[in-house]
């Protein structure tokens, strides 16, 4: 693919992740300001700013999908039922043939969104604190790990000062939401990086790390990963 085809792409999928997203959270954000209501901890979150994740309302959230992910890793496989009454509770949103081959982890729950006829393989990791966004006719092979957090790189800025114990408070973070297009592979033990969008018709190679956008149609791997050829 031609640089300013790459680039024309990544500008695309930047638009789109900038309108969905952080559009609705700033105008939230507008009008928190305007009324001088201050943010919570989880519009913080979810707008990507600096927030404490030992705030009562989200540890209230992180223990619930802890609980139902134990519930769901230890009901029987083919109990259908029970499995998808759990992953209306536990999800943001689904479609239409969400199969999730148990273990597998998630931070709140409530913030993925699957599209239809996703599959996704035993022992995935879904690092919710920010929109994971999957589109349709997913398949994420085992181990996969997906993350929307990261903190900041000064230690003085992750921890904040000491108490007088010598103890921390919960450790600062940010978010950036990940975007999965429609008829996305994501190979056996791949890692996504915070704020990474994939387009549509992609694959990504087993053991790739992704740190950037990759564009619609191409095939790519690697750590970091980078496209290899156009996916036909």
């Amino acid at each position: 693919m031609r640089k300013w085809e790459c680039e024309q792409k990544k500008d695309k999928w930047n638009t789109y992740y900038e309108s969905c997203f952080y559009g609705i959270i700033k105008k939230i954000m507008w009008i928190r300001y305007q009324m001088e209501v201050p943010m919570t901890e989880r519009e913080k979150m979810l707008a990507g700013e600096l927030y404490d994740c030992g705030d009562a309302e989200l540890l209230t959230q992180w223990h619930k999908a802890k609980d139902l992910v134990r519930d769901y890793n230890q009901t029987n496989s083919a109990d259908a039922d029970e499995k998808e009454r759990i992953l209306n509770e536990l999800l943001g949103g689904k479609g239409k043939n969400l199969w999730i081959t148990a273990p597998c982890y998630v931070d709140y729950g409530n913030n993925i969104y699957f599209g239809s006829n996703c599959e996704v393989n035993m022992n995935c990791t879904f690092l919710d604190d920010n929109i994971i966004r999957i589109g349709d006719n997913a398949l994420i092979a085992p181990n996969v790990q997906i993350y929307t957090a990261f903190h900041p790189t000064n230690a003085l800025d992750r921890f904040g000062i000491p108490k007088e114990d010598g103890s921390f408070e919960f450790c600062k973070t940010q978010t950036a939401p990940v975007i999965i297009g429609n008829n996305v592979w994501i190979g056996g033990g791949a890692i996504i990086l915070p704020g990474v969008i994939i387009g549509d018709n992609v694959v990504i190679g087993a053991g790739s790390v992704v740190t950037k956008n990759i564009p619609d149609n191409v095939i790519a791997a690697g750590s970091p990963c980078r496209v290899i050829r156009r996916n036909q």
